[in-house]
Formats: C-alpha cells, structure tokens, sequence
C-alpha cells in the first residue's frame, strides 16, 4: 500500500494550493482593474475631444493644410495679403441675418447687424462681433498709409479698416468675403456658435 503523506507534508501542500489561488485571485483583480481604468481613458479622451470639434476651438492648420482646406483665392487673401475683385465675391451683397466667421479656424469676427452697404464692393462693418477677434496693424504697403485687420487667432489677413464709415465710431471694416464663412441664424445652434443667438432674438 502506499504511503500516506505526512501531517507536515499534507500542510505545507495546503499552503501551497492557498498560495496559488490568491495569486490566480489577484491576477484576476488586476486585469478587470487595468480593463477598467482603460474604459476609463477611452471614455475621458472621448469627453475631452469634443470641445476640439467646436468651431471655435481650433487652432490655425499649417501651410499644407490650409492648402488643401482653402480654394487658391481664400489663401492667396488670408495667408498672401491678397485683395479679391469688388463687386464680385460671395458676400458683398449678402443681406441674410447671421455671423461671419474666420475661413482658416471658424473664430466669430463680425455679425449681419452690423454690416452695412459702403459702396466699396467689400463687405464693411462698423464693428467686430468682439474688439479681441481681430489685430489691427499698420500697413504702408501700395505708397499708403492703412491699418490691416487680422484673425486674432489665425492671423489671417481680412482686409482693413477705415474711419470714413457710420455709427458713433466712425469706422468702417472693409473685409474680403474670401477670409470669411457665413453662417446664418438657423444654423447657429447646429454648427455651434448657439451662444450668438440672443444678439438676433426681435430683429428682422
């Protein structure tokens, strides 16, 4: 017959069987811990790139980029100083109630409220939507003395301002449609600039 294992023996493989099964217990415990936390980073990476899709929130693309993104005029204007013919481009004669945003990042720069028709062949505005959208730098190019506007966040070119327009500041922001995208009142909300809508709330 065979031997039948010491007490010790019996012991000590207890121990050993005991051992075992909270290793294979804690091996358990930290896999369903490390699934967790990377639920967890996938879900915060989600959360965290939605504001990145806001058209608001993007930064200005590099050189390549704006290439591909922008038709040969919008980047001759924005990323050259170009100057688009007047009386022949998109905006010029627009009349629809809405915002105007920057071509190269989707940053608000002017509304409809303050568009007026200057005669020039531009779209011209009395104002900004907000003085901090836009820089304002002197330009002496062409033998003249002017002030050019740019995206405060892109820096693309827009055009310039002058102090021969209407309202209590006298100014008169003559920009080239081609920097601009135009996004009307129904569309505010849906392409998230909603933050805009009480300007238009009782106007017609």
């Amino acid at each position: 017959m065979p031997k039948r294992p010491e007490p010790r023996s019996r012991f000590l493989l207890v121990i050993c069987v005991m051992v075992l099964l909270a290793l294979v217990g804690a091996q358990s415990f930290l896999s369903r811990a490390g699934a967790q936390k990377q639920e967890e980073k996938k879900v915060e990476t989600t959360t965290n790139a939605s504001p990145a899709t806001s058209p608001a929130a993007t930064t200005k693309p590099s050189a390549e980029e704006l290439k591909k993104k922008l038709t040969p005029q919008q980047y001759h204007v924005t990323q050259e100083c170009g100057t688009e013919p007047p009386f022949n481009n998109a905006y010029w004669n627009n009349h629809a109630a809405g915002i105007y945003v920057d071509i190269v990042t989707g940053e608000p720069l002017f509304t409809s409220l303050d568009k007026f028709d200057s005669g020039s062949g531009w779209p011209s505005f009395t104002k900004p939507i907000a003085k901090e959208k836009v820089l304002e730098k002197s330009d002496r190019t062409l033998g003249m003395d002017r002030t050019e506007v740019r995206g405060a966040k892109s820096e693309a070119h827009l055009g310039h301002v002058f102090d021969d327009g209407p309202g209590p500041n006298g100014l008169r922001y003559c920009v080239n449609s081609a920097a601009l995208r135009f996004v009307p009142v129904e569309k505010l909300k849906e392409e998230g600039y909603g933050q805009f809508l009480p300007l238009f709330e009782g106007k017609k």
